[in-house]
């Protein structure tokens, strides 16, 4: 390299590493403690992607497949991978015994499940909820999979800490989208479902009174008691509820009247 070529090549590496800074990226949007800061992007390939902005930087997620973008043996993730190799093994032998899954094997798949739950809660953030629903389902399959074939104990056992939260957020997800198209029946069917998941999980191991003091019952809960004030209410029931007041307090003429009502709406329902 001539002496006259040095300067210019400096000058690439020093654009080459300017490219590398994030702090243009960051600029602007400061980091909050205790809140969960994400944004939706276009990348440069023309596809959409998560960004949650952290202390430090930020973390950047794919929207669908594996959020990394990585394609683990030509799959979508590990856990696709591993779960074709249970589907052969079961094809090869009638029966999923002598399938088992290595302590590294379950090590990949929980650093993994970590890439999905950090984009599940960007997504329940910005109000994604089939995204969260996805996500939230694709995790429950990974503790499924290492419960059920994992080598030792540590391994079956660890992510089982876990099934509150993630049955939890599950069910967040899926109310919230019935929640949206007024399906409220549905809604609190998809939070009940969500509740005795849980309970069966804290029954499971001996802690059934910790139950109702967990965090993921007391929201879900809350969740169901939200849904319930927003249901429309029933001419009947509240007919029915106004008349039982009225005999109360003796309020016969008005206890009449609402027999009379009670009666309209009840042969309408029948008509």
């Amino acid at each position: 390299m001539t002496e006259s070529n040095k300067p210019t090549e400096r000058g690439h590496q020093k654009a080459r590493a300017a490219a590398r800074d994030i702090t243009p990226v960051l600029k602007g949007w400061d980091y909050e403690s205790g809140t969960i800061n994400v944004r939706k992007i276009t990348g440069r390939d023309g596809r959409p992607k998560l960004q949650m902005r952290l202390d430090l930087g930020l973390l950047q997620m794919e929207l669908h497949g594996r959020p990394d973008g990585a394609r683990p043996h030509g799959c979508d993730s590990l856990l696709e991978y591993f779960e074709s190799l249970l589907k052969n093994h079961e094809h090869r032998n009638g029966t999923d015994l002598g399938f088992h899954l290595t302590s590294d094997q379950c090590q990949t798949l929980r650093e993994e499940a970590v890439q999905y739950y950090h984009r599940y809660l960007s997504l329940f953030v910005l109000e994604d909820f089939d995204g969260v629903v996805r996500d939230t389902a694709r995790n429950l399959r990974v503790l499924e999979l290492c419960a059920k074939f994992g080598e030792n104990e540590h391994d079956r056992m660890i992510l089982e800490q876990y099934r509150p939260y993630i049955t939890m957020m599950n069910a967040r997800g899926k109310a919230s989208l019935l929640v949206a198209e007024k399906r409220y029946d549905e809604a609190l069917k998809a939070v009940r479902s969500g509740l005795a998941a849980i309970k069966s999980f804290f029954v499971r191991y001996g802690q059934e009174r910790t139950f109702n003091h967990s965090g993921e019952a007391m929201l879900l809960k809350k969740l169901a008691r939200d849904i319930k004030r927003k249901m429309p209410i029933d001419p009947i029931k509240k007919l029915e509820s106004a008349l039982e007041k009225a005999v109360k307090l003796e309020r016969y003429e008005e206890a009449a009247a609402l027999r009379d009502q009670l009666k309209v709406h009840r042969d309408q329902s029948l008509a």
